[in-house]
């Protein structure tokens, strides 16, 4: 016995001896291979990683390449018509997002809504909407402060006076006919109108005859009337979309057949953004480039406004590098900047094409795929977040109160700065995400403050270039507010399993208890019996005395 024992541990040693000259030849032949193979490893690292983001690399080319060709172009000195045709593969681009706007965001917030819990929808919305009124704050606080720091309506001889026509100025209107308005939005009237027509309030001047006890005068009176003006009413599908989803989910297994008809639609749609993303780069050239093209008079543009574009750009800047990666980082302790670096193609068509709700499908696609949020989450908030925040827009409409103010030596007090961050706040909610959207809301924070609408032709003088910077921002802050809700819940479904494993580990306890109860049941019953044995014998013993 002693034999077979020493010659089993003779056989073990042996077999362990051989395992470990294994282990060191298979470790010397992988470092030979490693030498032999490092160089070819690093570049199939660097093709597999430009493979992996050929799409972003091809979308800033893109900007670069249109800025450099509008550049050589402007020498040629094109007419009106080929300036059209020259942007042409641009316009294409904007037809074919905005083509896949509605059924993208109808579809995705019926399914959205319809698959996630209505608590759990509530506690969403809620916290969406909680983040974008914050941020949106903080964007409009940060351009009030940029424009008294930096004064771009000041230092100058005079006005500056550009050759602006008035045509895109809009009309201006009381601020509680544009609240009004905004409401009346939220509820359309009509589905199919609400996809490329929204209700605007317009004026009328009427005679009323005012009849006194000795004669008879008239008076001119200022009379709202509403009226269906060209643009889509995001607001309304949006609601209309969130409510109806909802109602679908009431229903049950009856809705089921619908939700999925949605579900599908959705995915469709996304198949559709996938291949429109290849295009992406070629329409943002010729954007880039044509609207450098059509620039007039550059040099008299930056002489006179160029302050106050350093000011609005400096302030997106701000807002967009140090405030939104500084409030993810707080709340996820995650780096806000490889967020970013996921986003880089979404962000270069909302530079290029200046449309937040023509970028949505874009930003949809990189949240998903880049960044790791749920469908169920994107494809909700960020719908709503292309519809009601506007950090952008509002910081730079603060910006253009202020600078409008300053050029007419009108000085703001307290109660009027205080007025024109909320009304900046309030009225970017109701802002089109569309091209120069952020203007037409600009004349109610005037009017809020007493400031004359005329000015607006030179803010859309640079609105061409102030605008997609403001994109930019909206597009950032709705796609942050995204990786905070997948935060959020992640970390709400990790608390409900330790909960849940608590439990189960508190039930796997309680059986042995129990089971250990009857022995201690008897335990106590020998103890019981031992005294009273005890105390029995001394009886005993005094009748044997």
């Amino acid at each position: 016995m002693a034999e077979k024992v020493s010659i089993e541990e003779d056989m073990k040693s042996a077999n362990g001896a051989a395992h470990l000259e294994e282990q060191e030849s298979g470790m010397a032949n992988g470092l030979t291979d490693h030498k032999k193979n490092g160089p070819e490893a690093l570049s199939e690292k660097l093709k597999r990683i430009a493979k992996a983001n050929l799409l972003v690399i091809l979308t800033v080319a893109g900007v670069i390449v249109g800025v450099l060709i509008g550049l050589a172009v402007r020498s040629a000195h094109l007419s009106n018509t080929q300036i059209i045709y020259f942007g042409f593969p641009g316009e294409l681009l904007i037809r074919l997002l905005k083509m896949i706007i509605i059924p993208l965001v109808v579809c995705s917030l019926v399914s959205g809504a319809a698959s996630i819990d209505p608590k759990a929808l509530g506690k969403l919305g809620g916290w969406a909407m909680l983040f974008f009124l914050v941020t949106t704050l903080i964007a409009s606080a940060i351009g009030v402060i940029m424009a008294f720091i930096i004064r771009p309506g000041t230092l100058t001889s005079s006005k500056p006076s550009l050759s602006v026509s008035n045509d895109g100025v809009p009309q201006s209107k009381e601020v509680v006919d544009s609240f009004l308005d905004l409401v009346r939005n939220i509820f359309p009237s009509n589905l199919v109108a609400a996809a490329f027509q929204s209700y605007a309030t317009s004026y009328k001047f009427v005679k009323v005859q005012k009849n006194d006890s000795t004669n008879v005068s008239y008076i001119v009176e200022k009379v709202p009337y509403g009226a269906d003006v060209d643009g889509m009413n995001i607001l309304g599908l949006v609601v209309f979309a969130i409510v109806f989803g909802v109602a679908l989910r009431k229903l049950g297994e009856e809705g089921e057949i619908l939700i999925k008809f949605f579900n599908s639609f959705n995915e469709a749609t996304m198949v559709l953004v996938s291949w429109i993303m290849w295009y992406a780069p070629l329409g943002i050239m010729f954007l880039v480039a044509g609207k450098i093209v059509e620039m007039e008079e550059v040099g008299l543009l930056f002489a006179s406004l160029g302050k106050y574009i350093a000011c609005c750009v400096i302030g997106h800047m701000v807002h967009g590098l140090l405030v939104l990666p500084l409030i993810y980082f707080i709340f996820t302790r995650k780096n806000p900047f490889t967020f970013l670096l996921g986003l880089v193609t979404a962000l270069a068509t909302a530079f290029g094409t200046s449309s937040s709700s023509a970028t949505l499908p874009l930003m949809m696609k990189c949240v998903e795929e880049k960044n790791g949020v749920s469908k169920q989450i994107s494809r909700f908030i960020l719908p709503i977040g292309a519809t009601v925040n506007m950090d952008g827009a509002a910081l730079f409409q603060c910006v253009a109160a202020v600078f409008i103010a300053q050029l007419n030596n009108q000085p703001l007090n307290f109660i009027q700065v205080i007025t024109i961050l909320v009304t900046a706040t309030a009225s970017s909610v109701g802002a089109a995400g569309i091209p120069a959207g952020g203007v037409l809301t600009l004349a109610i924070i005037l009017e809020a403050v007493g400031l004359p609408t005329n000015d607006i032709s030179l803010i859309l003088a640079v609105d061409w270039l102030v605008d997609r910077t403001c994109t930019v921002i909206n597009v950032e802050g709705d796609a942050f507010g995204a990786g905070l809700l997948q935060h959020f819940v992640d970390r709400n479904a990790k608390q409900e399993e330790g909960a849940e494993l608590s439990e189960v580990r508190l039930e796997g306890i309680r059986p042995t208890q129990q089971e250990s109860s009857p022995l201690v049941a008897k335990s106590k019953e020998a103890l019981e019996e031992g005294v009273a044995i005890a105390a029995a014998r001394p009886s005993e013993k005094e009748s044997i005395m």
